[in-house]
């Protein structure tokens, strides 16, 4: 089982995970290339809320939903605001934030949904991507796990909300945890290293490094841990392993970047 890279022509590439069932739901992460906005936002910026043309980010949603056989204009998206709010959304809500940012699901931090042919969608710049796919219920979810949604426990509560919703069991979802900041750049203040600490008893075996002297966090393993304690199997987790601050290439990264870059997104929806 491996994360993987697929090209999709004229430099256009999805993020993979192997374990999620093609048959089931079209998903993918997307990179920085392929895409028509111009630098900083070089050149398949997703997000409409940081500053880049409007109209590339519509038609760089356009081509990244086509290379899936999907329209962008079905998408469902949220106002990403670091929190722990989980949205169940349907056919009602389909479009939602695909054209204007003022039309997003507000502050939400996760999409969950058992509609078939309705894309879910979130960005991501450093933050974690973590993407779920029940194959037993028919049912998917995104969740915005960064340092903030990972210590108010933004994955297990997905997947709980899953449970409530669609009756998703633990030990049959299938999770991605996808590009983000590694464990090799994420470096922290004492603050949060106390945060991560209180919210994982763990924290210091399993979370907590130091480079150079400075600490770091592994929110990949943070979020797998959670996963792992709310009873998804080991084998039913992927890690894209991919750190999108060493891979700034390929990735945004607004810690590399400087803080003015564009989006990667991660899209899921089920097949008709």
């Amino acid at each position: 089982m491996a994360y993987y890279l697929k090209q999709m022509g004229k430099n256009l590439w999805h993020g993979k995970f192997s374990i999620f069932p093609e048959d089931v739901a079209v998903h993918a992460i997307s990179t920085r290339l392929g895409g028509v906005s111009k630098p900083p936002y070089d050149s398949l910026d997703l997000a409409l809320h940081v500053g880049d043309d409007a109209a590339a980010v519509l038609e760089n949603r356009r081509l990244f939903a086509r290379s899936l056989g999907l329209d962008a204009r079905r998408i469902v998206t949220p106002e990403q605001v670091h929190g722990e709010t989980i949205a169940c959304v349907g056919e009602r809500e389909a479009g939602r934030g695909s054209q204007r940012y003022d039309d997003c699901i507000e502050q939400t931090d996760a999409l969950i949904t058992d509609t078939p042919n309705l894309p879910l969608l979130l960005c991501f710049a450093d933050c974690t991507p973590i993407v779920f796919l029940d194959p037993e219920h028919r049912a998917v979810g995104i969740a915005h796990g960064g340092w903030k949604g990972t210590v108010r426990s933004i994955a297990a509560k997905t997947l709980a909300r899953m449970t409530e919703a669609f009756g998703t069991q633990p030990q049959d979802v299938l999770v991605g945890i996808g590009p983000s900041i590694g464990p090799c750049c994420f470096e922290v203040g004492a603050e949060v290293v106390e945060r991560f600490r209180a919210a994982f008893p763990y924290a210091d075996d399993r979370l907590l490094t130091t480079v150079e002297g400075k600490p770091h966090i592994d929110l990949w393993e943070a979020n797998r841990q959670q996963l792992l304690e709310s009873g998804v199997p080991e084998e039913n987790i992927e890690v894209a392993g991919e750190c999108t601050c060493c891979r700034h290439a390929w990735y945004y990264s607004y810690r590399a970047d400087g803080g003015r870059t564009g989006r990667i997104a991660a899209l899921i929806a089920l097949r008709p």
